[in-house]
């Protein structure tokens, strides 16, 4: 006999359906769904959440952790309390299963998303058992939209409009539909023993609350958790709920989710290579457990040249900063997808280390299906929608399982997450992570599932690398993400090489008064981090320790090194023809001229170009101009718009040869863009930039000589910078630049300050050569810095003609991105007045906005065969078509995408769109397609651009005057 015909003597009616499986005949009953999902709620508080992020939600409650723990449970258990509406006639079988009393008690019901109607059935309930209810602070109102919450976004109450009791009687069914949600609410708190009323609800314990059950509805969710409980005979709630404890157990154990102390291994097994820390990391690991020991959470700003060591000084600050902070594991978070994957390498080594511990690592980021180990699982398109929730309006992945694939690349299990865990949205989750920093910003955005991301940040030290490598747009966002971390208590790490010194205030202030501390108070203090060195402020009292003056100049005496900065003057014109004469004042001969020692002897260079199409015209020239012994090795062009599998095979190569173990290439030239300026681990003999901003010019400067443990012939041992000025009189006195159009990369004043700085610099250094002078680093760093980027750049652009008008223009495109950016963050805890006011109705992860700038599309490229399209020119690897893409397919048509510019493709001719099976995938369904001819092939046109996907250069764009 089943539950459904186990109704009788005024039982508890189990009748309604919370999952239904067509493909099996499978009903499940809500009241088991709930249960489920409750169970689960209290498996992830006692095995997920760490002490820190149970201590804060408890005190947002006003409870004691128990009581804290039991209501989360409670609140998890009755998120699904929608369903018990006209959503059970959205399965015709599964509706004939409901009792006839209910089936006929219907009356004027009409159709609300089942989110939304348990959000105005459960207000009234919960402030039936007690619960005060009013306005929007009040807990019946906050814990009834973390319930509702549970699809991912807060929804609004309006309790005298469409959630007044009489309405919501009146639309929702008869009295036996309202005493059927009153009992199964009953009954969930009687069994989870939840019957504490907490009299406050804060908005960070309701974001947190929230992303207990948007995780607990996911996991209960799986249908081989259900469907074969679903299948056994009758029972009552109270054995499935003790049925559903034990259950839940193995549920999390399976996720990979459960949280693990690391055990303590000596400094040189942890970071494999090195054998004692540098002067910087071991005043961290001297003083840091004093300070988080004594005080709590905070946040630590690290200060250090590239190639200081920055990242081990992170990973054994987070080491401390979780053993005394009450947090497990580190989320690293990076700007670039290139840098993400470098630290991927590291984080995973330093994870390796502390072998046996059997732990998840992930990688975060749009490409990261470009990693073997990483996507076979996560590539898969998934199951087939068969066992629903019936809520059509829902996304499909609710109730999806990732396919159990084959998993045979190294390395080993252990290390690598399974398909669960790896889904798009829930790889944050893991203990280890290592993703873009976008990922983590879209917590501070309206978006759905940003509880679900909160709670993923904020149970482990959160490492940002590389802040300076964010813009204003970026940097506002940021700050917002502080605020929130701050008032969660959560460790924080920033790294830097270039912030200047107001910007690092200005996030320490952040994550401050996210802590409870006032702005102005703040002001007060002083923040300064020390020029290499470390500040650590706490959360409790906000107050700064930094560097002991002697390591920080230990440190900096250890790490100097000098670098040689030429500046030489240049007209900028681009390729053309390359048949044309060349004057020898342009700049592509100069910086031939620059390379010809290198070609003639040996060395490495990296060659910096300021956008794609410069790239692409040097490394045409510098191949037909200059001697090579053999190109194809020495002269490399590496950028964004190559196929994705090109790309990183280059980056790989280039992490290996020019890495601090090598094997280095006798000689050996790189032409990119920005690709390579920051967190790559890798050294060069000389840089040749054009003229771009004095923190990106650090950057590369900081790839000089870094190893110093190379040996090099004696030509090499003064590493070289040379600065291309464009000019359009190179030989002119005025010095006056001439910027090319296409450089936007950076703000006018940014290039005009650098350019009068770099030559200032050479006229006060009359011991060498004309337009010469030196770098010392890490000592100029700071200075420089802050003379353009920072707080001194005012008085230094009063300094020269031109900069003053420049410097207000840039000042003001910096607060237009700010505003622009404040637009769109949520708001701070304190200022929350409804819990809606943390979601927008429709923005998506997908159309949510972390930088400034257009999203790009990405293309495939593909060539016309007699037997068919092909993803390669000689026709060896057909173009997946379909129907049944399999993880192979899906990663063979990725690895061979590149991105572009939204408008150029946006005038995409017939043909040109995806295949149609793509469209069933989300990775691919916007691709668009670039058709060649595998033997002559022609640019594809997109309106007035021309595309070619060009086996030596990646994607060639060019755009005519007129539209097709």
């Amino acid at each position: 006999m089943g539950v459904v015909e186990d109704e009788r003597r005024g039982a508890l009616v189990l009748g309604l359906w919370g999952k239904y499986c067509p493909r099996h005949g499978v009903v499940y009953p809500l009241l088991f769904h709930m249960l489920d999902v409750a169970a689960v709620a209290g498996e992830l508080w006692d095995r997920v959440l760490v002490a820190g992020q149970r201590q804060r939600i408890a005190g947002g409650l006003g409870l004691d952790e128990r009581a804290a723990r039991l209501l989360v449970m409670f609140i998890a258990g009755c998120h699904d309390i929608g369903k018990a509406t006209r959503f059970q006639e959205c399965e015709s079988e599964a509706w004939a299963r409901v009792n006839d009393a209910l089936q006929n008690d219907t009356g004027d019901w009409r159709w609300l998303r089942h989110d939304r109607a348990g959000l105005y059935v459960l207000v009234e309930l919960l402030a039936e058992a007690g619960y005060p209810q009013g306005g929007n602070y009040s807990s019946a109102v906050r814990l009834a939209q973390t319930a509702a919450a549970h699809h991912g976004r807060f929804l609004a109450l309006d309790l005298a409009g469409a959630a007044r009791p009489e309405r919501v009687h009146r639309e929702l069914g008869g009295r036996l539909w309202q005493e059927i949600r009153r009992r199964y609410v009953a009954q969930i708190r009687h069994l989870t023993g939840a019957h504490a009323a907490p009299q406050r609800v804060d908005a960070v314990a309701a974001m947190g609350i929230s992303g207990v059950v948007m995780l607990a509805d996911r996991l209960a969710s799986q249908r081989r958790v259900w469907v074969p409980r679903a299948q056994m005979g009758a029972y009552g709630a109270a054995d499935h709920f003790a049925w559903a404890r034990w259950m839940a157990s193995q549920v999390v154990e399976q996720s990979q989710l459960t949280r693990l102390d690391l055990p303590t291994i000596p400094f040189e097994q942890a970071h494999p290579g090195l054998e004692q820390p540098n002067a910087l990391q071991a005043s961290v690991m001297d003083q840091l457990p004093r300070l988080a020991g004594e005080k709590g959470p905070g946040i630590l700003v690290v200060t250090d040249a590239t190639g200081g060591g920055k990242t081990v000084t992170a990973l054994e600050g987070a080491r401390i900063l979780n053993q005394f902070c009450h947090t497990r594991g580190v989320c690293y978070l990076l700007p670039t997808t290139a840098t993400t994957d470098a630290a991927y390498d590291t984080l995973l080594g330093c994870v390796k280390a502390h072998a046996p511990v059997p732990l998840a690592l992930t990688l975060v980021h749009n490409h990261s299906w470009l990693n073997r180990a990483y996507t076979d699982q996560a590539l898969a398109p998934g199951e087939a929608p068969d066992c629903r929730d019936g809520d059509r309006t829902a996304d499909l992945d609710e109730d999806e399982e990732w396919a159990s694939l084959a998993d045979d690349v190294e390395p080993p299990r252990r290390w690598v997450p399974d398909g669960w865990l790896r889904g798009w949205d829930r790889a944050l989750l893991a203990q280890f992570t290592v993703a873009t920093v976008d990922q983590a910003l879209m917590t501070a955005l309206p978006v759905r599932y940003n509880a679900l991301r909160m709670l993923a940040l904020t149970g482990r030290t959160v490492v940002i690398d590389e802040a300076h490598a964010l813009d204003a747009f970026s940097r506002r966002i940021l700050a917002r993400l502080l605020h929130w971390l701050g008032a969660w208590r959560t460790p924080v790490i920033v790294l830097s090489a270039t912030l200047p010194a107001h910007e690092a205030r200005t996030l320490v202030h952040a994550y401050l008064t996210g802590a409870g501390h006032r702005e102005r108070d703040l002001r007060e203090r002083d923040y300064r981090v020390p020029y290499p060195g470390w500040l650590y402020a706490d959360a409790a009292t906000a107050t700064g320790a930094t560097t002991p003056a002697a390591a920080a100049t230990a440190h900096a005496a250890a790490q100097h090194r000098m670098v040689e900065v030429t500046n030489v003057s240049a007209r900028y014109r681009p390729l053309g023809d390359p048949a044309r004469p060349f004057a020898d004042d342009e700049r592509l001969t100069v910086i031939a001229g620059q390379l010809a020692d290198l070609v003639h002897g040996s060395g490495c260079a990296l060659i910096r170009c300021p956008t794609m199409d410069d790239a692409q015209d040097t490394y045409r020239y510098l191949k037909q101009a200059l001697p090579w012994r053999d190109p194809k090795s020495e002269l490399l062009l590496v950028h964004a718009r190559m196929p994705g599998h090109r790309r990183e095979d280059m980056l790989r190569r280039l992490r290996q040869q020019l890495g601090p173990r090598g094997p280095r290439p006798k000689r050996l030239a790189v032409v990119t863009t920005s690709l390579l300026e920051v967190s790559l681990d890798i050294d060069a003999d000389l840089v040749i930039a054009d003229l771009t901003s004095m923190a990106r010019l650090l950057q590369l400067a900081g790839r000089l000589g870094r190893f110093p443990h190379l040996q090099r012939p004696a030509r090499l041992r003064r590493p070289r910078l040379v600065v291309v000025h464009p000019h359009e009189r190179p030989a002119a006195p005025d010095r006056e630049l001439a910027l090319p159009a296409t450089w936007n990369a950076d703000h006018p004043f940014l290039l005009h300050a650098t350019a009068a700085l770099l030559h200032q610099r050479a006229d006060r250094q009359p011991h060498l050569p004309d337009g010469v002078g030196e770098l010392h680093l890490p000592d100029d760093v700071h200075e420089l810095t802050d003379l353009v980027h920072g707080e001194q750049a005012a008085s230094w652009a009063s300094t020269g003609p031109g900069l003053a008008a420049l410097y207000e223009q840039w000042q003001a495109s910096q607060r237009a991105d700010e505003h622009l950016s404040a637009t769109q963050l949520i708001p701070a805890p304190a200022r929350i007045a409804s819990l809606a006011e943390l979601s927008h109705p429709t923005l998506t992860s997908a159309r949510a906005a972390t930088r400034i700038g257009d999203r790009p599309r990405r293309a495939v490229a593909c060539y016309r065969h007699p037997r068919g399209r092909t993803l390669d020119r000689d026709g060896h690897q057909p173009l997946p078509l379909g129907p049944h893409l399999s993880p192979d397919h899906i990663r063979s048509i990725l690895e061979h995408s590149f991105p572009v510019p939204d408008a150029w493709v946006a005038h995409a001719p017939p043909g040109q769109h995806g295949i149609e099976a793509w469209m069933q995938h989300p990775l691919l369904a916007d691709l668009v397609l670039l058709e060649h001819d595998p033997h002559q092939p022609q640019p594809v046109r997109f309106g007035r651009h021309h595309l070619l996907l060009d086996d030596e250069l990646g994607l060639v764009h060019r755009e005519s005057s007129q539209p097709h």
